[in-house]
C-alpha cells in the first residue's frame, strides 16, 4: 500500500508557491498568460502578460496589476505572494553589480549638484538597461546598482542575460562615467526580507557577496565574470584573460574571466 504524503504545512506551501513563481512553473501561469495576452494592449508585464496600456491597462490596475515599482516591466501582483507571506526560495540565479569607479574623486572635482545629476544619469541608464534585459532592479546603494536575473523572468538564460546587460551598461556609460561590473551565477535565496515598510524583494547568500566583491575589483570599463556564470552563459573562455582574485571574506581564490563592452 502506497504511503500517503505528509500534508504540507502553511510555511511549506508558501515556500513551494514562492519557488514556483521564481522559477516560472507556477500552476496556471502559462494559461493565465495566454488569456491576458488576448486583452489589449502593450506594454505588458513580462511575467504574466497583463496589459499596462490601452483599454486593458486601467482594468489591470484596478485588480492590482499595476506596474511593479521595482521593475515597471512587471506587475505587482506577480510577486504579491512573496510580499504577503514573506516568501522566497533558494534558486539558481545570476547577479549583476555595477559600481562607479573613483566616485569619491569625481565628487571632489565637481559641484555637489553636478555630481548628483551625474549619478542620477547613471542610475537612470542602469535601470533602463536592466529592465530591457529582464532583471529585477534590486537597489541603488551609494554609487552601485544591483540587478537580479531569475528563471521566472528569463528562463534558463539568466546568466546570458546578465552578461548581455553588463556589456550594454558598459557600452552606454563608457563615454561619460567610469563603471566596473561583476556578474556571478549560483544558488541564492531570492525573496522578501525586512519588516513592514522596509520589506524588500532581494537576493542574499554567498553568490551575492561574491558579485559585490567582483564589482569592487573591476576596473573602469571591465566586466568580471565568474567561471560558473561564464559556463551558464555559454561563453567560450579560451583566449580570454583569466584572473585569480583574492576576494575579501573568501577562503579560496576566485577565478574570473575579463570581458569588456
Amino acid at each position: 500500500m502506497a504511503q500517503r504524503r505528509p500534508k504540507e504545512t502553511q510555511a511549506e506551501r508558501y515556500e513551494r508557491m514562492s519557488r514556483d513563481a521564481l522559477i516560472g512553473v507556477a500552476p496556471g501561469l502559462r494559461f493565465g498568460r495566454r488569456f491576458l495576452r488576448s486583452i489589449p494592449s502593450d506594454p505588458r508585464c513580462k511575467l504574466c502578460a497583463s496589459p499596462f496600456g490601452g483599454v486593458g491597462g486601467p482594468l489591470m490596475r484596478a485588480v492590482g496589476k499595476a506596474p511593479w515599482p521595482k521593475n515597471p516591466k512587471y506587475c505587482s501582483a506577480c510577486f504579491k505572494q512573496l510580499s504577503a507571506h514573506r516568501g522566497g526560495a533558494e534558486i539558481e540565479c545570476s547577479l549583476l553589480f555595477a559600481d562607479v569607479r573613483g566616485s569619491t574623486a569625481l565628487a571632489e572635482g565637481m559641484a555637489a549638484t553636478a555630481f548628483k545629476e551625474l549619478m542620477h544619469r547613471f542610475f537612470e541608464t542602469a535601470a533602463h538597461i536592466l529592465f530591457e534585459y529582464d532583471a529585477i532592479v534590486d537597489k541603488f546603494v551609494g554609487d552601485e546598482v544591483i540587478g537580479i536575473f531569475i528563471p521566472g523572468l528569463t528562463g534558463e538564460l539568466h546568466a546570458r542575460r546578465a552578461v548581455e546587460a553588463a556589456r550594454a551598461l558598459l557600452s552606454a556609460t563608457a563615454p561619460w562615467i567610469p563603471v566596473g561590473v561583476g556578474v556571478n551565477t549560483g544558488i541564492a535565496y531570492v525573496g522578501t526580507v525586512g519588516e513592514g515598510d522596509d520589506t524588500e524583494l532581494t537576493a542574499v547568500g554567498d553568490p551575492v557577496n561574491v558579485t559585490a566583491r567582483l564589482a569592487t575589483a573591476a576596473g573602469a570599463g571591465e566586466l568580471l565574470v565568474t567561471l560558473p556564470a561564464a559556463q551558464a552563459a555559454a561563453i567560450e573562455v579560451t583566449g580570454l584573460e583569466h584572473r585569480q582574485l583574492e576576494l575579501k571574506g573568501k577562503s579560496q581564490l576566485t577565478e574570473v574571466v575579463v570581458l569588456g563592452a
